[in-house]
């Protein structure tokens, strides 16, 4: 399918007209482009539109898709792969359930072989889908496992890893092995406050750990794609930005462990509260609800 943008474009060169720049702003105004499709290495990059971070393998001989953001933005995503290949996708892989990284799921029906998550995030998916009526328009995970899970798609191998509760109680950290680039999901906000959701079983101390495996399991050379970032950061790094994210929760656990012995409640804690004592790169909203979830799991 050629979209809009494009074929506008083709027209105007068929029939001799070159877009001036200032028409070529207003296209842009009207028609803004899709989300951009960044290239890594060995066939594997990522895409970012609105949502978590997508990652990608498109090769000749096999095709994987990480995440899928919403509806519109996966259809995008779709056209651009159709840009250059008809194949199926072989794989699809949800990191865990929240919506800004499985609500596109829907756009790939009928074009994906194996859709895979951890078993908890399927059910996860289908816990919120359900409580918020919703699941005529989900598209669910055909497989899931519990601890380990790999398939060799083309000329990678493509392994899923579970390491414990931590974002959510599904979290799976995806691994291309050969070009050893490792998918975090939401296990990694970039020097942003992550979103710690309780209600799925998150644990800011079993997290910690998880990143501490994390750091043990790859190594230097391991480039990992982020499921968010803050203003001023990539979605993309390496092993420093994973000590850095594991440092800044254990500075959230240690400053709220430490007000609540001083009797500090959590209103007057957050009044004037704008980083983390020790953690400073992390800023912009959502202190409050690091917070906030930090009390409840370290006070029960």
């Amino acid at each position: 399918m050629i979209k809009r943008r494009t074929f506008i474009q083709h027209a105007a060169m068929a029939g001799g007209i070159a877009l001036l720049p200032w028409q070529k702003d207003l296209l842009n105004l009207i028609l803004p482009d899709a989300g951009t499709m960044k290239p890594l290495r060995n066939n594997v990059g990522i895409y970012t539109e609105r949502g978590g971070t997508i990652g990608w393998m498109l090769s000749n001989d096999g095709i994987v898709v990480i995440d899928t953001q919403f509806k519109a933005q996966s259809e995008n995503f779709i056209n651009k792969i159709r840009e250059t290949t008809d194949r199926k996708i072989d794989l699809l892989v949800n990191t865990h359930h929240h919506g800004d990284h499985t609500s596109g799921n829907i756009a790939f029906k009928g074009i994906v072989d194996t859709h895979v998550a951890h078993a908890n995030s399927k059910a996860n998916q289908m816990r919120v889908a359900k409580a918020n009526d919703r699941e005529a328009g989900q598209l669910y995970p055909t497989e899931t496992y519990d601890t380990n899970w790999s398939k060799k798609v083309g000329g990678e191998t493509v392994t899923m890893r579970y390491f414990g509760p931590a974002h959510t109680d599904g979290d799976s950290v995806t691994h291309f092995e050969n070009a050893n680039i490792a998918h975090m999901g939401d296990l990694m906000f970039n020097r942003r406050f992550p979103y710690i959701d309780k209600s799925s079983g998150a644990s800011i101390a079993n997290w910690i750990e998880v990143l501490g495996n994390v750091r043990k399991t790859f190594d230097k050379d391991t480039l990992f794609i982020f499921g968010h970032s803050g203003e001023g950061y990539d979605v993309t790094g390496n092993l420093d930005d994973i000590k850095a994210m594991q440092k800044f929760l254990k500075k959230l656990l240690k400053f709220t462990k430490k007000s609540i012995k001083k009797g500090i409640t959590q209103e007057d804690l957050l009044k004037g509260l704008e980083t983390i004592p020790g953690a400073p790169e992390w800023k912009g909203g959502g202190i409050e609800r690091n917070i906030s979830a930090a009390y409840q799991e370290l006070k029960g």
